[in-house]
């Protein structure tokens, strides 16, 4: 059987997707893409018309993310027209959906070298602006905010306040012990932005991560969605801009262009889930791509679970009682942030550079999905 191999990957810092005090505001979405597609190539050592396609996710693709961004930042980031790109929306799991629709090109022998990523400014384009004014009538299931779904999860799963925030803390400490030691410099691309009066300010580090995290502070917020619930600001994601590209190869492509490869795509999954919980997609998913893969929960080192909500992952753990040091272990989406067309794609540069670096062989990507879905890939690293 054929295989797929990840080449390179390469992300952005990710801002605060805030306007005028988000670290990325001031780029244009097509350009900040346009940077991690040409620097994706770049790392490959190859030319920019050796790319066959480019898939970019996408959650909010209107506005300046819209008009087909994919294909608008191709064309600025000076790839060759003849290359098509394609933009695609799988709301949180777009990015790495992205990945797995340039896998099964090549595994369907149609293409040997194609861009996977994601994109998503949301100082620019606020999660919901693409919404219908009104929902159709007579829907069959009530269409909730996911922070209420994360509520539900928090009961259905007997999740306390303290866990919540204790996973959270967690999650900005190791972000930011990953950020003191270097860890992220190699999957990431530095950004600099012109000033007026000096030197260009240039952007190296993820600006959400609380360095250090104040517990106390964590304590204090207040819930978000019901009063006397248990969802906070502090134990959710970070709105946020980022993007991310990975580069995609055949193994013929490896050999006539000599490319060394970081990852085999194991195996691929996307299902559906209760669309009202619609958060605990990762469980069923994990089994799924497991099955697929034909392997043991204990033969995977490393564990990528977005944190939409603590809630989610901390779900997952239950069903997968896994070493806690093996899942997201630098850190997650409650740190970094969530840039939801990019994070599925983001996720995917942390864990496969993170199975270079500790030599790890196996690792397991899940991210919820809103009105109930996920995505799930396994890599083994090469």
């Amino acid at each position: 059987m054929p295989d797929a191999f990840l080449v390179s990957a390469v992300r952005t810092p990710i801002g605060m997707g805030k306007p005028e005090s988000g670290a990325l505001w001031p780029f244009q979405p097509v350009d900040l893409s346009a940077k991690v597609l040409t620097e994706a190539v770049c790392r490959a050592g190859i030319a920019l018309d050796a790319i066959e396609d480019i898939i970019l996710g996408c959650v909010t693709p209107i506005g300046d993310q819209g008009g087909n961004i994919a294909r608008l930042s191709a064309l600025q980031a000076g790839f060759p027209p003849a290359i098509p790109a394609v933009s695609l929306n799988r709301m949180c799991g777009s990015g790495q959906q992205a990945v797995h629709f340039a896998a099964q090109a090549i595994l369907a022998g149609d293409m040997d070298l194609v861009l996977a990523g994601g994109i998503e400014m949301m100082s620019h384009q606020p999660l919901g602006n693409d919404y219908p004014a009104e929902w159709p009538r007579g829907f069959p299931y009530p269409l909730i905010h996911q922070g209420l779904s994360a509520e539900m999860m928090a009961e259905r799963w007997q999740l306390s306040r303290e866990t919540l925030d204790d996973f959270a803390f967690e999650s900005h400490r190791r972000a930011g012990e990953a950020i003191e030691s270097g860890v992220f410099t190699p999957q990431t691309l530095p950004l600099h932005i012109p000033q007026p009066d000096g030197p260009a300010r240039e952007i190296v580090h993820d600006q959400g991560v609380r360095r250090p995290p104040d517990r106390q502070k964590m304590a204090a917020l207040k819930p978000v969605f019901k009063p006397d619930g248990v969802v906070t600001a502090g134990n959710s994601s970070q709105i946020s801009d980022g993007a991310a590209a990975l580069l995609v190869a055949s193994e013929r492509a490896m050999r006539q262009h000599n490319l060394t490869p970081m990852a085999r795509i194991v195996a691929r999954v996307a299902i559906g889930s209760d669309p009202v919980l619609m958060l605990d997609g990762p469980i069923a998913a994990t089994r799924k791509l497991l099955d697929r893969a034909g392997l043991r929960l204990d033969e995977i080192d490393l564990f990528e679970i977005n944190e939409a909500f603590a809630c989610v992952p901390l779900a997952w753990l239950d069903a997968y009682p896994v070493d806690p040091l093996k899942l997201n272990p630098n850190g997650g989406a409650i740190a970094h942030g969530h840039p939801l067309g990019a994070t599925g794609a983001i996720l995917m540069t942390k864990l496969v550079h993170a199975l270079q670096r500790t030599s790890s062989r196996y690792g397991l990507q899940a991210m919820c999905i809103g009105h109930g879905m996920a995505t799930a890939t396994i890599l083994e690293r090469m």
